[in-house]
């Protein structure tokens, strides 16, 4: 005998909201969805992301691993 209300209601027209603005709709168990980063806003989805080898890094690899490229 199956139970009755085990499962949550579902919307298939949920908001996502980020910063305020509406940025999509989606199915959700939530009417409403606030998120803080999403594909629109992303550095990696907006091709702004950058990358920063501020402490040496990749050349203390080299030097440890012995990687010279000569």
């Amino acid at each position: 005998m199956p139970k009755k209300n085990l499962h949550p209601e579902w919307y298939p027209e949920a908001k996502v909201y980020c910063d305020g603005q509406l940025v999509m709709t989606i199915g959700s168990t939530k009417p409403e969805l606030n998120v803080d980063i999403w594909s629109g806003n992303h550095p990696f989805f907006t091709g702004s992301q950058k990358i920063i080898d501020t402490e040496g890094r990749v050349e203390r690899f080299m030097r440890k691993y012995n990687m010279d490229n000569d």
